[in-house]
Parts: C-alpha cells; sequence; structure tokens
C-alpha cells in the first residue's frame, strides 16, 4: 500500500514536472552509472585498525569499493552521497565496534542497510571488532543471528580473502 502511494506520488511528481520543463529534458532521475561491489560501513575510529586496510585490498583486487575517504568530496552533500552508496552496492560490510554502535550517523547507516536486506536487495557481511555477542545483542540482535567475520588473531588481508569467497561462492550460485 505505501509502495503504490509512493509509485503514485512520484508518477504524480514526474507529470507535473513535464508540464514545467523545458523541452527536450528528461524530468526522471537517471540511474547513478557507478556500482560499487561494496560499501564499507564503520566508525571512523576503525579506520587506522581496519578499515583503510581492508578497503585498499579490495580495491587492489578489482573490486569497486565504496569507502569514504575515496567518494566523499569537499562540499559533498553527506548523506546523499551515502545513500547513493548503499543503494547501489552489491554488498555491505558492516565493521561492527563499540564506537560503531555508539554513534547516531552508523545507526542511519545501518537502518537503511537493514532495510535493503528485508526487500532482498543487498547483503550484509559483518565483521565484529573489540566486540563482544553481548554487546552486538544489545546494540542490534538481528545482527547477531549473523554469520561474522572478527579481527580478533587474524589479518585484515585475511578478512578480505573471507570476504571474495563470499562474494566468489555467491557467482558461482552456491
Amino acid at each position: 500500500m505505501v509502495l503504490a502511494f509512493a509509485l503514485g506520488v512520484q508518477t504524480s511528481v514526474n507529470a507535473q514536472l513535464a508540464q514545467v520543463a523545458p523541452k527536450g529534458t528528461t524530468t526522471t532521475q537517471q540511474a547513478p552509472s557507478k556500482q560499487w561491489d561494496f560499501f564499507i560501513s564503520h566508525a571512523s575510529e576503525d579506520k587506522d585498525a581496519v578499515v583503510r586496510e581492508l578497503a585498499k585490498i579490495l580495491t587492489a583486487k578489482g573490486f569497486k569499493v565504496w569507502y569514504d575517504e575515496y567518494e566523499l568530496k569537499v562540499g559533498d552533500n553527506i548523506r546523499r552521497r551515502i545513500d547513493n552508496g548503499l543503494a547501489n552496492s552489491k554488498y555491505i560490510v558492516v565493521v561492527l565496534s563499540p564506537s560503531f554502535i555508539s554513534k547516531r550517523w552508523t545507526m542511519y547507516e545501518l537502518n537503511g542497510i537493514t532495510t535493503r536486506e528485508l526487500y532482498g536487495q543487498t547483503l550484509i557481511l559483518p565483521i565484529w571488532h573489540n566486540i563482544s555477542l553481548d554487546d552486538v545483542m544489545s546494540f542490534c540482535p538481528s545482527m547477531a543471528d549473523k554469520m561474522s567475520l572478527t579481527t580478533n588473531n587474524v589479518s585484515v588481508e585475511q578478512l578480505a580473502n573471507s570476504i571474495i569467497e563470499r562474494v566468489n561462492i555467491d557467482k558461482a550460485g552456491h
């Protein structure tokens, strides 16, 4: 019902715009041309320990990675750019940590991520960094139920290889 209403509103808005738009222009939004393999959702405090190296490794292995240090430029609307990255990424790597669960911004991202997954549009690949099962259960019980990677006694290279292995399994259709 809500989706039908939203589609009706969008159709109505597009029709109204078509009446006032100059001839030869389009009134519908174009799909973004860039598609990312991974979006890395993280707290900035975890960049040095995990995130920056993970983004570098995945990129070096030929994957397109939405990582804030690669994608955000001065003057960008941060929320729009993040929403675009979330909407146009095949997989979302979520680095759960004490810093992640203490921030409103990461909760905003996680809400968008879980909504996409509810509609079958993405796959969440969680990494636990210096966080316990009890912490995750208190923060987001649905994330505690996911098979996760952990940074305990594992190199970032090993994390990247595990993520790539999952992508290869999905590509093979298993």
